[in-house]
């Protein structure tokens, strides 16, 4: 199937930031393969919606798979579906290391995998961009996040990487690391002392995010990339 139209794929779609950020592709024209474990089906022709466990091998090669199947290619894959769990080093169970393992980096790996090995047969280059997290590079006292800073770090690594690795390719690799975004994940009463831990003084919202993303989808002179989108957190307090 030949398709002049430019596909995406996101997975952690069904909200907060994958659902801003599928909206953001829309509007520029794009069709999408939105995924996520509870995603519901589309009306949207041109949003193909593929429900599925992200920490799960088996489900990049499905969302590959049905995503081809319905639009032709892959050109540009959003890694957004993330695990965060705040909590002390030493309360950590070995369920949630291998689930917070398993769904950040593993499917960062796996997804990765399956859409550059599309691009490169598609031959016309390629876009790879995932969401981190700013505590990679500034931790914060009363935010205990090792398992985020251990998964999104090697994310972080890996986008530098992969960047070198396809170059001469044309396929670029970057990623945007935020710091908190009202989300649904943030009730509103937790707003002002979540701001709080911005130098800018508030939270981020999913629109800075998206537009993050969709810069960086645009920017052809721009991989290895690891955007901070973060009220100032990455720069000191």
């Amino acid at each position: 199937m030949s398709n002049s139209k430019k596909v995406v794929v996101v997975t952690g779609a069904s909200q907060g930031l994958g659902a801003g950020i599928v909206e953001g592709f829309r509007k520029l024209g794009y069709q999408v393969v939105a995924t996520s474990r509870s995603i519901k089906p589309s009306t949207d022709p041109d949003i193909l919606t593929v429900a599925g466990d992200i920490a799960d091998p088996a489900t990049a090669e499905k969302i590959i798979r049905e995503g081809l199947a319905r639009f032709g290619r892959i050109d540009t894959l959003v890694n957004n579906a993330g695990i965060f769990l705040a909590k002390p080093f030493t309360a950590y169970t070995l369920e949630e290391y291998v689930n917070t393992v398993a769904t950040n980096m593993g499917s960062f790996f796996h997804m990765s995998q399956a859409a550059i090995a599309q691009m490169e047969k598609q031959g016309d280059g390629g876009h790879v961009v995932s969401i981190t997290t700013t505590l990679v590079d500034h931790a914060i006292d009363g935010v205990p996040s090792v398992l985020a800073s251990l998964t999104k770090g090697g994310m972080n690594a890996a986008t530098k990487s992969l960047a070198i690795e396809y170059a001469k390719r044309g396929i670029r690799v970057n990623a945007v690391s935020p710091g908190i975004i009202k989300t649904p994940m943030h009730s509103e009463e937790t707003h002002a002392a979540l701001g709080s831990l911005h130098p800018v003084g508030h939270m981020g919202d999913v629109e800075d995010i998206v537009g993050a993303v969709l810069y960086l989808d645009s920017a052809k002179f721009v991989t290895g990339e690891i955007l901070h989108v973060d009220g100032g957190q990455s720069a000191g307090h």
